[in-house]
């Protein structure tokens, strides 16, 4: 019997089209922003479409990913602008 491939997990941000930010944590980053411009990712970014990724952190397992998921939304708005900023600066 073959070992499970372990997932990549990833806690991501988008800027929605009204300006506002999303973040949420999936195992498969491209699919998950594909259903979200979709219309069939969350119910919040359903009519603040399209979305654009700008900010992604991998992590080792979902429950890291969770963990950081809640950090980041605990963070004011500022906040997570520079952190955006930060991270387009060292890239």
């Amino acid at each position: 019997m073959k070992a499970k491939a372990r997932a990549s997990w990833a806690v991501y941000m988008l800027r929605c089209a009204d300006g506002t930010l999303y973040t949420g944590c999936t195992n498969d980053l491209a699919a998950r922003v594909a259903k979200h411009n979709a219309g069939r990712g969350a119910a919040y970014t359903r009519s603040r479409r399209p979305v654009q990724l700008v900010f992604c952190e991998e992590v080792k397992d979902r429950s890291a990913a969770l963990k950081r998921e809640a950090a980041l939304k605990k963070l004011t708005r500022l906040q997570k602008l520079r952190l955006v900023g930060a991270r387009r600066r060292t890239k």
